[in-house]
This record gives C-alpha cells, structure tokens and sequence, in this order.
C-alpha cells in the first residue's frame, strides 16, 4: 500500500544487539518497505548500517549514523545531516531502551540513574530537538517505544523500567496535547512478552537456557506464545500513517491481551 510513501522517518535504537528481528531494526525495514525514506540511528554504527544494508538491498532509500542518544549534541548532529539530506522529518521514533536489574531496595543509584537517562531522557532530548522541526513543516508523528511495563508489573525486579517506561508513557501524554493543534500526533506502543534479540540479550539468566525461557514465557501469555518485532513494527507503521490521522495520545498494548490480565508469577 505504500502508507508511509514520501515520508521521511528518523529511527533512533534501528540496529539489532544480535542475529534477528528486533523491535528497532524490522520498524526501520517496515517503514522502509511502506515507502519511507529511514534515517537508521544506533549507537552502534555496524548495527545500524546493517539494516540500512536490508532497507538498501529491497530497494529502499536511507542514511545510517551513529549517535548516543543521552547526548544532546549527538541527537542534534543527527537532526541535522537528515534535515541536510532530506529536509524534513515526519516521523520520529523513540525505539532505544535498556534494563538493568534491582528492585526498589538493591538497585544502585547509578544503575538507577542510567536507566532513566537512557529510556526517558533520550525521548525528551530527541522530542526536544524534532518538535521545532515538526512545528515548522507543520506536521509530524512521534511514536516511543514504551512497554508492558509501565502499567502492570512484569514479574521481573527492573524497578528503575517500570518508572522510566511508566514516564516514558506520560511524557508522551503529554506532548500529545501540546502539540496537537500544531498538526503533531504523539503516541506510544506498549510491548508486552516479546521473542527479540534484545530480550534474549538482557534476561536470559532468569530462566536457564534460552528454549527454558521462551518455554515460560510463551506459557504466560494469554496467546500462549509470545510477540516478535515485527508486531511492533506493523503497528509503528500504522501509528506513523494517515491511516492514524486522528489518533493521539494513546498507548497501544502489543501483548496478546495480557494487560487485561493479572501478572504472572515471579521467574523461576
């Protein structure tokens, strides 16, 4: 259908930590394969050309950078050579995040202190930099990249996630409304149990080995087995289109329908 045709999008998190399709990387495709031009950001520049190499090889059109998005002067250097290159940004799309674990009375400080800086001051400096620019065109589309986790506990000791996704989803509330008689929509998606590199990367020590996680986790699900990243990626496509035109401020669950569950135990 071609619905992102003629729009530029400013992917930040588009590489993948490891081999396969993670929420960052299949967006930045799926965008690509509806007819956007990508700028793929990554702090991890091989990443991110990796999947500038996919978007290219299918006929697609980008630019792959690197930058650190808790960087005000990267993320602006960013804006910058896209704006240079393509003069415009439609679409831009918070998709960075990490977790570290702790609980409310063993997490450290700096541990603490991390998480937010890279879930939720990296949107505010990437927004902070991309609304004026959105402002002029008149017209633009944000979507970040929440989670599960900033409404429901998850069964995993991350308190500092669920304060930054939970403000993560608010601060987008937030721009939502300001912004919204200046032609900018703001949303955000809520991932909930999902199959990526990411995850396999970042809690495979709670449950063994990897076929012993995904075994738990898929039996959590309402569904029964669990999200991927193009689940995020489809509905990034139909949040960033015209399709969603009169769509704003909400938070889209991708999780099977377990938000409308209670959580499940505690990891094993």
């Amino acid at each position: 259908m071609l619905r992102m045709k003629d729009k530029i999008a400013l992917v930040f998190g588009a590489g993948s930590v490891g081999p396969g399709w993670g929420n960052g990387n299949a967006t930045a495709v799926a965008y690509a394969r509806e007819g956007a031009t990508v700028v793929c950001v990554d702090v991890n520049l091989d990443a991110a050309q990796a999947t500038l190499a996919i978007i290219l090889a299918e006929g697609g059109k980008g630019l792959a950078l690197a930058a650190d998005v808790t960087k005000a002067a990267e993320i602006t250097a960013v804006v910058d050579r896209t704006l240079e290159d393509f003069h415009r940004i439609d679409v831009l799309h918070n998709n960075v995040g990490i977790n570290l674990p702790g609980g409310a009375a063993d997490a450290t400080e700096d541990s603490f202190k991390r998480v937010m800086d890279v879930n939720l001051t990296s949107a505010f400096l990437t927004c902070k930099t991309v609304l004026p620019v959105m402002e002029k065109q008149g017209k633009g589309a944000i979507i970040n990249i929440s989670s599960l986790a900033a409404i429901r506990w998850t069964g995993y000791p991350y308190v500092s996630y669920y304060a930054s996704k939970a403000a993560l989803t608010h601060f987008t509330r937030a721009i939502a409304i300001e912004f919204a008689g200046k032609g900018i929509r703001a949303n955000s998606i809520l991932p909930g149990l999902m199959d990526t590199p990411h995850v396999q990367k970042q809690i495979s020590g709670y449950h063994g080995s990897p076929a012993e996680m995904k075994a738990k986790r898929d039996a959590l699900s309402p569904m029964k087995r669990q999200g991927d990243g193009w689940d995020v990626a489809w509905a990034s496509v139909f949040l960033a289109s015209d399709e969603a035109k009169f769509i704003n401020g909400v938070e889209l669950p991708i999780d099977g329908g377990m938000h409308v569950t209670v959580a499940g135990s505690l990891p094993s």
